[in-house]
This record gives C-alpha cells, sequence and structure tokens, in this order.
C-alpha cells in the first residue's frame, strides 16, 4: 500500500444515539469507537489486522483535522474536529469519537437511520505512517497499524 492512499476500516460494534438538548443546533449525538486496540479483524483480502494502542496518538497530539462523514463521502458532511462538533479521544480501549449531527438533511437522515438502529457500525479512514507484519499462529499474515493519519471517523 502507498503511504498516500486512504484505507477504511469497519468496526462491527454498535453506535450509540442520544437525542439532542432542548434547544441545540443538532439533530442528536452519535457516538461510538471508530478503533479497538489490539482487536484482529476479519480476513482482508489475504490477510488480518490489528491497531496497536497508540495509533492515532500523532494525530491527536498533532490535532490534525478529522472528519466525521457519512459513509466517508465529502458530500455527507456530519462534523469536524476544528468546528469542535467532532470530539476523538485514545482511551485504554481504543478510538471513542461523539459527533453533534448536524440539523441538515444527511444529518437528520442518520439520525432517523440510527434511531431505528439501521446505522450499527463504525468505521475510520487513515493513511499509515508505520505498520509492521507478522504471522498469526495459524500463519496467516497479521498487519499491525504502529502509526497512522487518522483522516475520518
Amino acid at each position: 500500500m502507498s503511504r498516500d492512499s486512504i484505507e477504511i476500516r469497519v468496526r462491527a460494534d454498535r453506535v450509540e444515539f442520544r437525542d439532542a438538548t432542548a434547544g441545540a443546533p443538532s439533530a442528536g449525538v452519535l457516538a461510538g469507537y471508530a478503533a479497538v486496540y489490539e482487536r484482529l479483524s476479519q480476513n482482508l483480502g489475504g490477510f488480518v489486522e490489528k491497531v496497536a494502542p497508540g495509533a492515532f496518538a500523532q494525530t491527536l497530539a498533532d490535532n490534525n483535522p478529522v472528519l466525521a462523514r457519512y459513509n466517508h463521502d465529502d458530500n455527507q458532511l456530519l462534523g469536524t474536529t476544528e468546528a469542535e462538533t467532532l470530539r476523538v479521544a485514545s482511551d485504554d480501549t481504543g478510538l471513542p469519537y461523539e459527533v453533534d449531527l448536524p440539523d441538515t438533511s444527511v444529518g437528520r437522515d442518520v439520525a432517523v437511520l440510527a434511531k431505528r438502529g439501521d446505522v450499527r457500525y463504525s468505521s475510520f479512514a487513515f493513511r499509515t505512517l508505520e505498520d509492521s507484519w507478522l504471522v498469526t499462529d495459524q500463519g496467516f499474515p497479521l498487519r499491525t497499524l504502529v502509526k497512522v493519519q487518522l483522516v475520518d471517523v
């Protein structure tokens, strides 16, 4: 993979939707974990992958802009760290996020879909800055994301 190419990974944990507080200019809040550390992925086309603790540390320390986009689509912006409508952190589990869904057609659509349980998974897009390769006990190639530039959740 080229260091310039953007990769996307989907997480199979549920997202959480919270209704907006009264008077808030938001369609609600969507929250979840975009990544969980040390959890093996499914087969990604001949290899499995895990995210090392601290893989996002540089992005977070440098306050690099991160976007929240529905399905990673530029036309479906939900929030940004620059506008503080997206909050992303790192904890012992992984990369939690919260996004204040905008009171726009895409924000309202995502809110309705999340309330119904149709939006169920989180994902993240990134550029690899450093990775390492080993082999699992079963002899399958294992990629570890050591350092990445987070692009969006």
